[in-house]
């Protein structure tokens, strides 16, 4: 048995002609947080959509907690947390007063669940401020709250740090990241912003145009962008050639403009450089470069970067 709360097998999603996902084959595992990453557009909030069974798919099956999500929903949907759309508070409310009408509406009488869920994204129970004086932030914080308020074991939420300046963008990400580590909380977020989910998740999808390019923990996306090694000399063939012969080095790559890009980790610069001179070749630049996950999204996705 795998440890899969979420998995998918060809989700596709079409609207007429236009097709929104296509075979999306997702896998979220047990106790971990799932970053899908994407431009806007690519059929992120489609493919959350599908999970949570607002949007039926066109083709392709879902698995969430082990289980087939279709003829299972009212067992499984409230297991499940989400963040989709903004919620429909009520502006002349406060917070708490806001939680207390959803809690009502889901049958959570007990006055510890709206108090827990304020809690875990320090906001003040009982406060007196409206949800309409609330920043761009405590509102985004009080959905979190919405989201977790039934203690569910999935959290699936949609852009949660869009829009929110530094600071919030940073309170946020310490919530989501608690929510998993101190509650044992599974969590797929989408976003595009790479830089905050290279920083919380701990395996990233890329999706574009519909289609899952990429699915591997950080710690491999890692692995792969690494370091590099950029020659620009008068012979690349020739330098690759010595290379390869003199310090057994494979992972080369020619490209325009004289240029040789080596992927070696234990490659030793000036070794190299020496190697090239001796053989007569003019070195005009040699430099150590460090890819991030925005040029690794490039490269997948063949265009360009993202926020």
């Amino acid at each position: 048995m795998n440890d899969y709360m979420i998995e998918t097998r060809g989700l596709t999603k079409k609207y007429g002609e236009q097709l929104s996902v296509s075979g999306l084959s997702l896998h979220v595992r047990k106790g971990r947080i799932y970053g899908l990453l994407g431009r806007n557009g690519a059929g992120k909030t489609t493919t959350m959509r599908m999970l949570l069974g607002l949007t039926a798919p066109t083709s392709g099956d879902v698995k969430i907690f082990g289980k087939p999500l279709r003829g299972n929903e009212k067992r499984i949907l409230p297991r499940i947390g989400s963040l989709i759309e903004s919620p429909g508070f009520y502006p002349n409310l406060t917070g708490t007063e806001n939680l207390q009408i959803f809690a009502s509406l889901r049958g959570l009488k007990k006055p510890k669940y709206v108090k827990n869920a304020l809690e875990v994204v320090n906001l003040p129970y009982k406060d007196k401020k409206l949800f309409s004086q609330y920043s761009l932030g405590m509102k985004q914080r009080l959905a979190i709250a919405l989201a977790v308020m039934h203690n569910p074991e999935l959290l699936i939420l949609d852009e949660p740090i869009n829009g929110l300046d530094p600071i919030g963008i940073a309170e946020m990400r310490d919530f989501i990241r608690e929510l998993c580590d101190a509650m044992d909380k599974t969590i797929l977020i989408s976003s595009h912003i790479l830089s905050e989910i290279s920083l919380l998740a701990d395996d990233i999808g890329i999706i574009d145009h519909g289609v899952l390019l990429e699915e591997e923990s950080l710690e491999e996306l890692e692995r792969k962008n690494g370091k590099y090694f950029c020659f620009r000399v008068s012979d690349p063939k020739t330098a690759a050639r010595l290379l390869k012969q003199q310090m057994g080095v494979q992972d080369i790559a020619i490209g325009n403009t004289n240029e040789l890009t080596v992927r070696d980790s234990g490659l030793e610069t000036g070794a190299a450089v020496r190697l090239f001179v001796e053989a007569g070749l003019t070195v005009s630049d040699a430099h150590l470069y460090e890819e991030t996950l925005e040029d690794y999204f490039k490269k997948v996705t063949g265009g360009e970067g993202i926020a």
